[in-house]
């Protein structure tokens, strides 16, 4: 057992002694209950230190720093930290190490349970909650989210905003990482500008001119959206907001290659333009270069004899996308703004050549292939017509209108008073009102509107501290030691954030006001309301999936295309979208989260059933399929993101993947190597036969530094071996060799391959739902959980259990645990 580090948060179990032998004998009379006659007794947890821990861990060795043979069990309040991590162990089946005599899995479980029971009555009788940071920040997408619900507008300001921090294996709602800096000043003063005005409908300042990119291996092949019609190919579908009534432009150019030449223009391609699915123009493109054209792969290099005739070549370099835009008068409001192909099939003549892809796009200019949309550029407003008048963010801000100058700050105060309270999470003040009404009046100077004064007004308010700040503040006065709840206010903003990723709605909030939150009939029914509307899945997919489970780093995986020339961007995007649907349809049908292992089923375009190899798929369009082969795939584990994200651009990562089993599906922890580790594993001499990675893996733990860890994460990995580096069913590794995806667990329990992974994790169908609990309730805190919280996470999984560990009944037990609802008083000096 690794050496215990210090912990900040102080120990809070205040419990009489309570007798260990209690605890076992409980568990010991359940256990013998349900076996024959003749079976021995299990041991006490005294017994089992004795028999299998304290030749190492006494006071004479004092191994890893842990004296087991000396531990008081009869105050397991006094001990609770020590005792966390041994049942840890224990759960994992880790200890004692391999090649030392070690019990049955029936034994480990008696003696982890029997020190939960004694851990958790201590809990249970003193709860610690822990101490939330005073301050948390709001991060990007919460942000985010509350502008869209605050003035009702669909805007992703979250490019515009400095970036958040994660430690590995958090997240980046924590408060201990949301600091606050000069450039996040400078951007919320420039965002909420942007935002009001945007909102308010008033005209920019200036046209503005914003440029939609496509990346360059994303294959435009099929039809890109379901907001673009059927029967098109390629190009983007654009949701814009028009700030005014106006003249805009819109503008496309086509894609080039790494020399700057357009692809595809050998043959001619009509391009479309639609707005709101209306057809503004279509136009034609390619097939109209004069002259000869360059030789293939040899467009840009300009030596002689390969390069094009200058009609050629001027045509392919500038002119050959010139033109494709259109001016039109747009209504304020959202958009769709889509560019696309007219999809025509065809087929190359003569030999099949080989896919050339890479991130630098080292390609001929495919002349006689697809031309693809490269960008689209919105520009505007170039004219106007005034202020916007009617549009959904409008119709949320302005509840009134004056008909006469006197009425005019009598409605300003309404409309900021209301704005305020939400955008605040709190009663608004007759401070808070003045304030405002001040920036009301200023925005008006010089000939200012009512609309220029309540956009100036609310451009203050989005930068005020008690938007931007969730802040928790100790009672008045003093409560003593014992933990003290939250007000109904500051339960309202954890719960809308936690859930929402956002700002409380009214309903939320007029409860919060009228104390009525808290009480736990109301509480569970907001929570059931909540999860209801698509805000909750939204939230929890994008904000809580997508970082528990690595799909952010998705769009930042390199593959080499030399060794999976079926590769691209497309895959990629298909990997991440098939996993967010995924989870998505578990919490909105309500499913047990150990469906998340052991599903048939899952979303799939063509593409990606391609990939899989799932019969009878066809178009872009992302459906629900029942999985033909449950060996190969069903579940998270043998997704394409999860798997592609765990390995190396040319090589699959037992080690990459058995840590990321470890830490997300298990909940055993692993720590990053010791600095200055060498990582690098052997390679394989120029012109030898390359090892296997299994063998490669075995020399590298014959380190005794590398051997303590990799012991427990490579053979956990090798279970996933049977699929590529991006996620396709393979039976012959990267050496030439059959794959070999025997594994063994932390306790040695050997596995077989992704059946044998989902068999052992079903089995006990309480570890799975309590590592989710664990991470969804570190989310919900804005903090990581520590030892004091474990027994939180035991009775939430244990009363989940008779719902089958559904997402309402862990989202539930969370919210009405004390970790969620109260909060440690400050330790007072001594």
């Amino acid at each position: 057992m690794e050496t215990l580090p210090e912990r900040r948060a102080p120990i809070r179990y205040h419990a009489p002694k309570v007798s260990l032998t209690f605890g076992a004998a409980v568990v010991t009379c359940a256990l013998l209950s349900a076996q024959p006659p003749s079976a021995s007794p299990p041991p006490t947890p005294r017994a089992f230190f004795d028999s299998y821990c304290i030749r190492c861990h006494n006071e004479k060795l004092h191994t890893a720093g842990l004296a087991l043979d000396t531990l008081d069990l009869s105050q397991p309040e006094a001990h609770a930290e020590l005792l966390e991590r041994v049942i840890g162990k224990l759960r994992a089946g880790s200890m004692p190490p391999r090649g030392l005599p070690r019990p049955d899995r029936a034994t480990y479980r008696v003696v982890a349970t029997a020190l939960e029971n004694e851990v958790d009555q201590a809990w249970t009788a003193h709860p610690n909650p822990g101490r939330i940071s005073a301050v948390q920040r709001l991060n990007r997408a919460e942000y985010n989210n509350a502008i869209r619900d605050l003035f009702a507008i669909d805007l992703d300001v979250k490019p515009l905003l400095p970036g958040d921090d994660t430690a590995d294996g958090s997240f980046d709602n924590f408060a201990d990482v949301l600091s606050i800096s000069t450039a996040h000043l400078e951007r919320y003063l420039s965002v909420a500008r942007q935002v009001t005005r945007l909102a308010t409908g008033l005209p920019p300042t200036k046209p503005n001119l914003e440029t939609f990119e496509i990346p360059l291996h994303v294959l435009q092949n099929d039809r890109q959206s379901e907001d673009l019609p059927f029967g098109s190919r390629g190009g983007i579908a654009i949701r814009y907001d028009f700030p005014v009534d106006g003249e805009y432009l819109i503008k496309v150019r086509l894609q080039r290659q790494y020399q700057d030449y357009l692809k595809g223009m050998g043959w001619p391609q009509k391009l479309e333009i639609r707005l709101d699915g209306k057809l503004l123009k279509r136009f034609t493109v390619g097939g109209a270069a004069k002259g000869r054209p360059a030789a293939s792969s040899y467009a840009g290099d300009g030596e002689p004899g390969f390069a094009g005739d200058p009609e050629w070549e001027t045509y392919m370099q500038l002119t050959g996308d010139a033109g494709l835009e259109v001016r039109l008068p747009v209504e304020a409001g959202s958009r769709v703004v889509g560019v696309s192909f007219v999809r025509e099939l065809w087929e190359p003549e003569g030999l099949p050549q080989p896919v050339q892809r890479g991130r630098v796009i080292a390609d001929d200019q495919i002349y006689m292939d697809y031309a693809n949309v490269g960008s689209v550029q919105i520009g505007g407003p170039y004219r106007t017509a005034g202020a916007a008048k009617d549009t959904p963010s409008r119709r949320a801000i302005f509840v009134c209108q004056p008909h006469a100058t006197p009425e005019d700050r009598s409605c300003a105060a309404t409309i900021l008073s209301r704005m305020a309270r939400r955008a605040y999470r709190r009663p608004v003040t007759k401070a808070d009102t003045n304030t405002l009404l001040g920036f009301f009046d200023e925005g008006r100077k010089g000939g200012g509107t009512f609309d220029d004064g309540i956009q100036f007004a609310l451009e203050r308010m989005l930068v005020d501290p008690d938007f931007l700040l969730r802040v928790y503040r100790d009672p008045a006065k003093p409560v003593g030691t014992a933990p003290y709840p939250l007000t109904d206010l500051e339960l309202a903003s954890r719960l809308s954030f936690f859930l929402w990723s956002s700002i409380p709605d009214d309903q939320l909030l007029t409860l919060a006001e009228q104390r009525e939150l808290a009480k736990p009939s109301i509480l569970e029914a907001e929570v059931r309301r909540m999860l209801a509307d698509p805000r909750a899945t939204d939230a929890l997919v994008n904000n809580f999936a997508a970082q528990w489970l690595n799909l952010r780093q998705v769009e930042e995986v390199v593959v080499n295309p030399e060794k999976y020339p079926n590769y691209d961007e497309s895959l990629l995007e298909a990997f991440q979208r098939e996993t967010e649907m995924f989870v998505a349809s578990t919490l909105r049908e309500d499913r047990s989260v150990n469906d998340l292992l052991s599903a048939d089923y899952t979303f799939v375009n063509e593409r990606l059933a391609r990939h899989y190899g799932i019969p009878g798929v066809y178009g872009s369009r992302f459906r629900r399929v029942t999985l033909p082969n449950r060996e190969q795939r069903g579940g998270l584990l043998a997704q394409g993101a999860l798997l592609v994200t765990t390995s190396y651009p040319d090589r699959t990562s037992p080690v990459l993947r058995g840590k990321w089993l470890l830490n997300n599906i298990f909940g055993t922890p692993i720590p990053p190597p010791p600095p200055g580790v060498n990582t690098t594993l052997v390679e394989a001499k120029p012109g030898a036969v390359p090892p296997s990675i299994r063998d490669r893996l075995a020399l590298h733990r014959n380190s005794p530094t590398c051997n303590n860890c990799h012991a427990v994460i490579d053979p956990l990995g090798f279970a996933l071996e049977n699929f590529d580096v991006i996620g396709g069913w393979r039976t012959t590794d990267e050496s030439g060799k059959p794959v070999d995806a025997s594994g063994t667990t932390a306790s040695g329990e050997k596995i077989e391959g992704l059946s044998g992974l989902r068999a052992v994790l079903v089995d006990e169908p309480e570890q799975f739902p309590r590592t989710v609990t664990e991470k969804l309730m570190a989310y919900a805190l804005g903090r990581r959980l520590e030892y004091y919280d474990q027994p939180s996470v035991r009775q939430i999984v244990r009363d989940a259990a008779v719902r089958n560990f559904r997402w309402s009944a862990l989202i539930v037990g969370i919210v009405e645990s004390p970790a969620f609802r109260k909060r440690e008083p400050r330790a007072v000096p001594n």
